[in-house]
């Protein structure tokens, strides 16, 4: 009886989930695959909302690269990853812990930022206006 009882459950498991799946269409085609792409206007209205500048590029990108370089030298070693910290760093500004912050951001590989520097760039940030959205 046990034997007969897991058959039955597995059998129907199993028409179950052949049942569900979706191969092809009535007429043979495959279904067209689920959109994961986000349109950019509305990515880029999150990012607003979030308190992150757009990507800067050109002199503004050459202009905050040079901010944080003059208050922490090695934090631009890596620029992609620097204009990153401090885009992501923007909604931070305000934090009571905001040297520590910018500090743990701007450390990466083999640049370590200390809160002073933090502190640094946290002045460069604002005196930029970078971070005004």
């Amino acid at each position: 009886m046990r034997t007969r009882t897991t058959a039955i459950t597995a059998t129907l498991l199993l028409a179950t989930l052949v049942g569900c799946t979706t191969t092809a269409k009535p007429d043979g085609t495959a279904p067209p695959a689920p959109s994961t792409s986000t349109p950019k206007a509305s990515t880029d209205d999150a990012l607003k909302k979030a308190g992150i500048p757009p990507e800067p590029t050109g002199a503004k990108r050459a202009e905050l690269l040079e901010a944080i370089r003059r208050v922490a030298p090695d934090a631009v070693r890596h620029e992609d990853k620097a204009i990153d910290a401090a885009r992501n760093h923007c909604g931070s500004l305000d934090s009571p812990k905001a040297d520590w912050l910018a500090s743990q951001r701007f450390t990466y590989k083999d640049v370590t930022t200390d809160e002073a520097q933090g502190a640094g760039i946290n002045g460069a940030l604002k005196k930029s206006g970078f971070c005004n959205t």
